[in-house]
């Protein structure tokens, strides 16, 4: 089978998850290719997500390596069986980073979504207006195709939050991110309405961390948390000025988890977060 030009990010959270496997149970490579019936080069290409793997593979595989967990079993097989769908964000392959495509594909497949930004707010509730103009101040400047390509991707990306089946969502917002006026005083009422209606739904809920709590744990991070069909396929997607970053480690997803919900303990109550938001766009 030739090997994959560039894996999605989904299709490498697979391999490593096979590769951890793999060293768990003190299985060398060489062994597993004689258990397959290949080659030991295959078998590190599917470590590395360059070779696809079927569903009957990584079911043969997991009891290869004596794995005891069925349900992480049933969702790897799942990633491998929908290793040929054609969602939304393929059309912007090739025309926007990997990156992006990656995020959307992390927030399409994801139980339950966690953000906490103390600069900017949530991408899945911003207006396109607000959008745009965030787009606009990136540097180096964007041509302005890309700027609306980005734009386009981020409006299709919130999806996600809404339809007869929305993800759970839960959004944590530093009082700095709703006082900054990217796009101007006009733009800026709009998006904060945007972000307090959005609260009444029953699937979402703002967290506010006001100027008054001072220090907090997490400030000045920018943090995704997605959580997967298992606990061990969630993974934290980190904002930088460079491109996302992603993070699968078991240590590190435990230290982030602790993270957020340090955040969530600092921020008003659901209710007096919404009030604030109000009260911050009323007075614009």
């Amino acid at each position: 089978m030739a090997p994959r030009s560039a894996p999605t990010g989904r299709q490498r959270r697979l391999a490593t998850e096979l590769r951890r496997m793999r060293e768990h149970a003190g299985v060398s490579i060489q062994e597993a290719a004689a258990m397959l019936g290949a080659d030991r080069t295959m078998v590190s290409n599917i470590e590395a997500g360059r070779t696809s793997v079927s569903e009957d593979r990584v079911r043969q595989l997991a009891c290869h390596y004596r794995c005891p967990d069925e349900a992480l079993v049933d969702a790897l097989a799942a990633i491998a069986g929908g290793r040929r769908a054609r969602h939304w964000w393929t059309e912007y392959r090739e025309k926007l980073p990997e990156g992006h495509l990656d995020v959307s594909e992390l927030e399409h497949y994801a139980t339950r979504i966690r953000t906490a930004q103390t600069v900017h707010l949530p991408g899945l509730l911003q207006t396109e207006e607000h959008a745009r103009a965030i787009f606009e101040l990136t540097v180096p400047k964007l041509p302005r195709l890309e700027v609306e390509l980005r734009v386009a991707h981020r409006m299709q990306r919130q999806s996600v939050l809404t339809g007869p089946n929305p993800t759970p969502y839960v959004g944590i917002i530093h009082e700095a991110a709703l006082r900054l006026r990217f796009g101007g005083r006009s733009v800026a009422r709009a998006q904060l309405e945007r972000l307090a209606d959005a609260a009444d739904q029953p699937h979402i809920t703002l967290l506010v961390i006001p100027f008054s709590v001072g220090g907090f744990h997490g400030a000045g991070q920018s943090v995704l948390y997605a959580e997967g069909a298992v606990p061990q396929l969630d993974t934290v997607q980190l904002d930088t000025a460079l491109g996302a970053n992603f993070v699968d480690a078991p240590t590190p997803l435990a230290n982030y988890r602790s993270l957020l919900d340090l955040m969530e303990a600092s921020a008003l109550s659901s209710d007096d977060s919404q009030e604030l938001i109000r009260s911050i766009a009323s007075e614009l």
